[in-house]
């Protein structure tokens, strides 16, 4: 098998028009430069809408898209916009980066607009993506439309009737906001039709699309509110333990992400058919899945609803293997990559070899010594050929800036390793990122903002933290010709042109 090379940056971060990356012409320039570059895989994050906090790992819906990526140029072009209407929201005034709260004041009212001139109960398109869609489609637009009419409360503090779905408020409420419920179904036909126009289009030009599949959805989500017997919760549907992760080098009271965890002996007795139905539908959207969190199939962290750390949680035993045999017998062989840091046991180790699902090596790791890991299994003369390398992922410091916060101890083994006493400290990041790209790895994937040396500033996204995350966004001028050329010069000196070779 071939070796081969991608790039890792989120939808969000493109260069677009009107405050945050989406499918616009920037998009289709980006694979365009992709494909220049000699890149066969673009890496994003998940697709979804975001909630509080503007992060796709808490999302309103585990299948619906996000309303912020779909082209407001598109929709001009479409003639149920104007370039005016556009040009007069205040989207921010920083191209490098997203203010959530005016894209939210200004973008909805745009797409309610779109909406209303589309005529797109007649569109025969529509009519069929809704039929298809039904299973899940229906319940995210009635929870959105009857979010917004509570002010945007979570479900939980809904009225009970409509919070616990009582048929007759279930009936009420489709009709008293029917025409809310169409446009957030109007909102999901507009974000497939751009997003397969823009996979196709990538996928044409030789690069294929790396997506990612939280483990967990959001407890206000239409996933919960919906199918409350996946999960762990009571009988007045509130939780009964909730996601995280344990103390840890990095965070010394763990991670609380407060996810309602999986009711596994319901999903055992139900064949996996939600999970298997959840895998089927995100191979639509994406050519590879990254499953996020892998180790909690093997055992999850489980802390006590109510808690305000994660210092009380104990680990109980996930699904294993069999989840995976399930969706393999109703899927067939599926391309996974198996998300499998942070504390890893040897049980952990079996569920991933089991599996055969390429893991996961992050270089950061390798030589900073507040990894609760195994150093050794991150350098990248050790690497097999059965994973996938990064620099850092949306998780980490970048690369540059990693290197500034490091010991000088720690600095010294990166070099001690490079056998590179000579390059300077701001131009590092290359000969690090050139030891995975030279490693048995079958691929390799880099963040944009290693390959440009950003600082943290550029950082993407820091755990247990809220109000700075995923609001990062590339320039124009930062997707240079040269740096391409650079890019592509590598990947074909390290033999990871793959097939454009």
């Amino acid at each position: 098998m071939s070796k081969t090379a991608g790039v890792l940056m989120h939808i969000s971060s493109l260069p677009s028009e009107y405050g945050i990356g989406c499918f616009s012409k920037s998009a289709y320039a980006f694979v365009d430069w992709l494909k220049g570059a000699g890149q066969c895989y673009w890496q994003i994050l998940p697709l979804v809408p975001t909630s509080y906090g503007d992060s796709p790992y808490q999302s309103f819906s585990t299948y619906a898209g996000n309303p912020y990526f779909i082209s407001l140029e598109e929709l001009i072009r479409e003639g149920v916009l104007t370039k005016e209407e556009c040009d007069q929201v205040d989207f921010g005034k920083d191209v490098e980066d997203i203010d959530y709260k005016k894209l939210y004041l200004g973008r909805f009212p745009l797409l309610r607009k779109a909406y209303e001139r589309s005529n797109i109960s007649q569109n025969s398109e529509y009519i069929k993506f809704i039929e298809e869609n039904n299973w899940w489609l229906n319940d995210y637009a009635m929870f959105m439309a009857i979010k917004d009419k509570f002010y945007g409360a979570p479900w939980t503090h809904w009225p009970e009737d409509i919070k616990l779905r009582y048929a007759s408020a279930m009936d009420y409420y489709g009709r008293e906001l029917y025409f809310d419920i169409e446009f957030y179904q109007y909102i999901q036909f507009k974000f497939y039709e751009q997003w397969k126009n823009l996979k196709e289009y990538a996928n044409k030009n030789g690069v294929r699309i790396i997506g990612d599949i939280p483990i967990y959805v959001a407890m206000d989500s239409a996933d919960v509110w919906s199918r409350p017997e996946l999960f762990q919760l009571d009988q007045k549907n509130v939780p009964i333990a909730v996601a995280g992760c344990p103390p840890d080098g990095f965070a010394a009271t763990g991670q609380l992400w407060g996810n309602p965890l999986y009711s596994w002996d319901y999903h055992k007795a139900t064949g996996y058919d939600w999970w298997i139905s959840r895998v089927r539908y995100c191979y639509k959207f994406y050519d590879v899945l990254r499953i996020d969190h892998f180790r909690g199939f093997d055992e999850y962290y489980s802390i006590p609803y109510g808690m305000t750390t994660a210092v009380n949680g104990h680990w109980e035993k996930g699904p294993g293997i069999e989840l995976f045999n399930a969706i393999k017998g109703a899927l067939g062989d599926c391309e996974i990559i198996a998300e499998d840091l942070g504390y890893v046991t040897d049980s952990v180790r079996k569920l991933v070899s089991d599996s055969g699902y390429p893991s996961m090596k992050v270089l950061e790791f390798a030589f900073d010594s507040r990894d609760t890991g195994s150093a050794k299994d991150y350098l990248p003369h050790n690497y097999n050929n059965n994973c996938v390398a990064y620099t850092g992922t949306h998780d980490n410091e970048t690369l540059t800036g990693w290197l500034s916060t490091i010991s000088p101890d720690e600095r010294n083994g990166v070099r001690d390793y490079l056998s590179d006493r000579y390059t300077p400290g701001y131009e590092l990041y290359w000969p690090l990122i050139a030891s995975i790209m030279k490693s048995n790895a079958k691929l390799c994937i880099v963040p944009i903002q290693d390959y440009l040396g950003l600082n943290n500033k550029a950082r993407m996204n820091t755990p247990s933290t809220v109000g700075e995350n995923w609001r990062w966004r590339i320039s124009k001028k930062d997707l240079s010709y040269d740096l391409m050329q650079r890019l592509r010069k590598m990947a074909s000196l390290y033999g990871r042109l793959g097939w454009q070779e």
